[in-house]
């Protein structure tokens, strides 16, 4: 899925990320506001992976979302 589409719906697709990356806070969220590169940091910070990998997990998830 175009990523434009998902930061436009970033209050309903939110809870999608919340499910898919549930150790992301409320603040996190605030911060992102839909921002991918934003999104991977904050998957960096809280899981502990490496960029490539928050990029994949983000990409194989916006893949299947559907809003």
């Amino acid at each position: 899925m175009n990523w434009d589409i998902i930061e436009g719906n970033w209050k309903q697709a939110k809870g999608k990320v919340q499910q898919q990356w549930g150790k992301l806070t409320d603040d996190d969220f605030d911060r992102v506001q839909g921002k991918r590169t934003e999104l991977a940091g904050k998957i960096q910070e809280r899981y502990g992976v490496t960029k490539d990998e928050a990029e994949r997990q983000i990409g194989a998830w916006a893949r299947d979302y559907r809003h």
